[in-house]
């Protein structure tokens, strides 16, 4: 025990061990902020591509979206990110992080896309029709009645999402990419278990506060729109 404690004192007193799991910690956020903005925004777009109404136009557009999110929720992150940079990416000198960034970004995508269009089809179809009853057109339907309550609808689910994301890039260690998974392992290789465990439950006091941040976050804006419904 003493020993452990000696490690941990060890750890939080030099400089380059501070370093690493903070440059790992850097690289972890921003393969993370990156994958989470594209896969908010391709999910989006494919969500509406396949909520919306049936068009001759739209038949190759929703065939590719689903069968774009059944092979990305059927198949192992790991499997996509060795794919990503093995083989459609494995270029000399290409940029890892943007690699990364483009794994993440598009997995993320796939399940966003089913918690947005979820969260669509909970909004009752009854008041698409009343407002088309009401001489209102689709577009102004969905962003004025269906959107705002599918927003209420979605939070928390995203907000788990997000938080998925953020704990599934500590696999990029399994590329060589140095993230905060890497620095921890990194610091305590080829040393007795007390060295080991150290910056590696260090590395996960990283990863909680995180997620924690995210979740405080995400029900002060849950607690914020449920006071909004009962105010308005």
């Amino acid at each position: 025990m003493e020993d452990f404690f000696q490690k941990i004192i060890e750890l939080f007193t030099t400089p380059e061990y501070i370093d690493s799991l903070l440059h790992g910690f850097l690289l972890t956020l921003e393969i993370s902020f990156f994958a989470i903005i594209i896969g908010f925004l391709l999910g989006t777009l494919i969500a509406l591509i396949e909520t919306a109404k049936k068009s001759k136009w739209l038949v190759i557009p929703k065939f590719i979206c689903r069968v774009y999110t059944t092979i990305i929720r059927g198949t192992p992150m790991a499997l996509q990110l060795f794919i990503m940079f093995f083989i459609i990416f494995a270029i000399r000198d290409f940029p890892e992080l943007i690699t990364a960034v483009l794994a993440f970004g598009l997995n993320s995508a796939a399940y966003t896309s089913e918690i947005i269009r979820g969260g669509i089809l909970s909004v009752d179809k009854g008041q698409t029709e009343a407002g088309l009853a009401l001489g209102l057109s689709r577009q102004t339907i969905f962003w004025k009645i269906v959107a705002p309550q599918a927003i209420k609808n979605i939070i928390p689910a995203l907000g788990n999402e997000i938080i998925t994301v953020i704990k599934e890039t500590a696999i990029v260690s399994m590329v060589g990419m140095y993230d905060l998974n890497m620095a921890a392992k990194d610091i305590g290789s080829g040393q007795n278990m007390a060295s080991y465990i150290v910056p590696m439950f260090t590395a996960a006091l990283f990863y909680l506060a995180t997620v924690y941040l995210i979740t405080f976050f995400v029900r002060g804006v849950e607690k914020k729109l449920r006071k909004s419904d009962i105010t308005g």
